[in-house]
């Protein structure tokens, strides 16, 4: 079997108003790379890459970059092919390319699996997990009024656990949580994500404060790239962080694992390099017996289906990240919803179990999303 095709769509979609908002700005677009990839075989395989910027500029380096790399290739040689698209045009690995390359590599796996006959969560080892844990994403950082609504709409929904945007000053961050934590009432917990917004100093005081309220994780208080204010913001009040979902490689992410600074990895197939690089981020942490939750924010279906796949065959598997709102990426691009809330029950959602990724891809819709 051997690659004969590659193409790049590049899609975009609107999203609601009252969902758009994050401590980070506002969001009204989304965007994602699709990749197809064609054998001599006839089968194809189907990924997706998380390119907000630029999508149309991550489908002209697949076109003239990666392809030629691709062409002729065996599908099953991942391990091979990541690190040489991985280096096509630095030398050095990271951000843009890598969302790219994320995209090719959950094409491959999605080959692979079709050609065998067996979903892909087989083939990375299955934990015989039919259905996977999931948490309710994400409680908008916007007027309370909206916040109390979605938030009384997840937990009718049955989600066990919620996660909360939250944004400066510290006070009004704390306030968030402490009246939801009212509302669900010990119907579900509460986790909060703060988008990197606070300083050190900040951060301390509002992880002591959400410690006090019980929130299960913290997330991202503070900027990726300082891992000594991880490490000493863990020190200083014994809650549980979250993070992970920034970096791109297995290398990127080994000094905040090994810090243990994080109680929660986050890594997301669509912008850690794919199945490939995200399961040995996965693994990583639980060799440090950190806990692996698949992040996914407002991706398309091919990257919920690749991480429900991870989340059915990795050890360290925690929950899943299950969006709440509407997203035509994820609920237009295939014949059916992979991790759609709707699809919830006992607070777990089915893994795929077709060959592959278990996804079709709706050509229709591909063309209607597709950035022009």
């Amino acid at each position: 079997m051997r690659i004969v095709e590659v193409k790049a769509h590049p899609l975009a979609a609107p999203i609601a108003p009252d969902i758009q908002k994050t401590s980070a700005g506002n969001y009204p677009t989304i965007s994602i790379l699709v990749v197809e990839v064609v054998t001599d075989t006839g089968i194809t395989g189907w990924g997706e890459g998380l390119l907000r910027a630029s999508p149309r500029a991550a489908a002209t380096l697949v076109e003239q970059t990666l392809t030629p790399l691709l062409l002729g290739a065996d599908p099953f040689a991942v391990e091979a092919l990541w690190p040489t698209l991985a280096r096509a045009t630095t030398g050095r690995s990271g951000g843009f390319l890598i969302e790219t390359v994320a995209a090719i590599d959950i094409a491959l796996w999605d080959i692979m699996g079709k050609a065998l006959g067996q979903p892909v969560h087989r083939l990375l080892g299955s934990c015989g997990r039919e259905r996977v844990t999931a948490y309710a994403s994400s409680i908008s950082w916007g007027p309370l009024a909206i916040a109390e609504a979605q938030a009384e709409e997840a937990v009718g929904r049955g989600f066990p656990l919620i996660k909360v945007k939250i944004g400066a000053p510290v006070e009004a961050a704390i306030e968030r949580i402490r009246v939801l934590t009212r509302l669900v009432n010990g119907r579900a917990k509460l986790c909060a994500d703060a988008n990197w917004v606070f300083d050190y100093d900040d951060a301390v005081r509002l992880a002591r404060a959400l410690l006090d309220l019980d929130v299960h994780w913290l997330e991202e208080p503070i900027v990726p790239e300082d891992l000594d204010g991880y490490r000493r913001l863990r020190a200083a009040v014994p809650i549980r962080l979250a993070a992970g979902e920034s970096e791109f490689t297995a290398w990127g992410a080994r000094d905040l694992i090994a810090s243990r600074a994080v109680g929660v990895i986050q890594p997301d197939v669509a912008r850690s390099g794919g199945i490939t690089e995200t399961r040995r981020i996965a693994t990583l942490a639980h060799c440090f017996h950190l806990a692996y939750a698949p992040h996914m924010g407002f991706s398309g279906a091919i990257c919920a289906a690749a991480s429900l796949h991870l989340a059915a065959a990795m050890p360290n598997f925690a929950t899943f990240e299950c969006m709440i709102f509407p997203n035509p990426l994820r609920e237009e691009l295939a014949t059916t919803r992979p991790g759609d809330p709707s699809l919830l029950q006992d607070g777990a959602v089915p893994v795929p179990e077709g060959p592959g990724l278990g996804i079709e891809i709706d050509r229709t819709a591909l063309a209607r999303l597709t950035v022009s």
